[in-house]
């Protein structure tokens, strides 16, 4: 009777351990990723306040945070054509509280150009690719050329005589200016700045002629007639911009210099979180205002359309045989 009393005793004991561990097992659960976020989201950028990585981030920051319940807070990190940004997304902890909008220059391009400190294949979790964002070939408004074929029939009448700004060393703008350079066999002084908005001021003051930038980060100045669009680097004309043709149409047949924007986080990130933050991207973007917002802004919704880590890898590939080509190195 003893043996069945203690054998009895040691069950029912056990079944309440069960039964005490059950509700901190479900909470350890929930805290860990079921009632994420509790807190704000950071969305590091990789350039100034007013330029299209910005104008961007903002644009699906309040999207976002309405379908997360958080706030998104938008925190600016400009420098080495976004890689400061990329290296910080990095560097933080995988609990989904510090991401990045990250376009192509701090994944394809300065890892082509130097190592940046971070590998642009494992050392984030691609979450998803948010839009694709041509850049518009701009210039001044005094340059005396209106399109591709104008710019570069001048530049082979005045060699180094013209210069031509650019987001960064190592940036999209940066690289698209020298496959323009390489594809007409042309020169000019490369002027770089710390993001697309500086550079717009100083094309306005006549400092640098001509560049490439998102037309995300330039339509109001092309619609004031401070600058001027040339031509736009994608295969097929922006609805945005109906009249300006397309490089490869107008000059260079072929020509491609691809831009995109893409939500990021650092490698290790909770595969329920990535699930989330998909589910309320892809809701974000494809609304109907979102996306109306994104054709306006020059941009084509790609999220859950294009594979984040497939584009880095070939883009990898395209951009290392064009800096093995034209010699390029980082200035500054």
């Amino acid at each position: 009777m003893t043996d069945s009393r203690n054998e009895l005793r040691r069950t029912l004991l056990r079944a309440g351990a069960g039964l005490a561990l059950s509700p901190l097992s479900s909470l350890l659960a929930h805290a860990a990723g079921d009632a994420w976020p509790t807190a704000p989201l950071r969305l590091v950028v990789g350039y100034p306040p007013g330029g299209g990585s910005d104008v961007m981030a903002r644009e699906i920051g309040v999207p976002l945070a309405r379908l997360l319940g958080q706030p998104v807070v938008v925190d600016n990190k400009p420098g080495a054509s976004s890689a400061l940004a990329a290296a910080d997304v990095a560097r933080a902890a995988p609990n989904g509280y510090s991401l990045g909008l990250l376009d192509n220059a701090p994944l394809t391009i300065v890892p082509s150009l130097r190592n940046p400190g971070y590998d642009p294949l494992t050392g984030f979790t691609p979450i998803a690719m948010v839009s694709q964002a041509p850049q518009v070939l701009i210039a001044a408004p005094t340059l005396p050329a209106n399109n591709a074929r104008e710019l570069i029939d001048l530049l082979k009448k005045q060699p180094g005589k013209l210069n031509y700004g650019s987001g960064g060393s190592g940036s999209v703008s940066h690289l698209a200016a020298e496959l323009l350079k390489m594809r007409s066999q042309t020169y000019a002084v490369h002027v770089p700045y710390r993001g697309g908005a500086p550079m717009v001021t100083a094309l306005m003051s006549g400092e640098v002629h001509f560049g490439f930038l998102t037309y995300t980060g330039t339509a109001g100045f092309i619609r004031s007639g401070h600058i001027k669009a040339l031509g736009v680097t994608s295969t097929a004309r922006l609805a945005s911009l109906p009249d300006v043709p397309t490089i490869a149409e107008s000059a260079l047949p072929g020509f491609d210099a691809p831009g995109w924007y893409a939500l990021m986080g650092p490698a290790g990130l909770p595969t329920a979180i990535v699930a989330q933050l998909q589910r309320a991207l892809r809701e974000a973007m494809e609304s109907p205002p979102v996306a109306a917002r994104m054709a306006s802004l020059g941009q084509t919704v790609a999220t859950g359309k294009v594979d984040v880590q497939q584009t880095i890898a070939a883009e990898l590939k395209q951009w290392k045989q064009l800096i093995s080509d034209r010699k390029i190195v980082v200035e500054g």
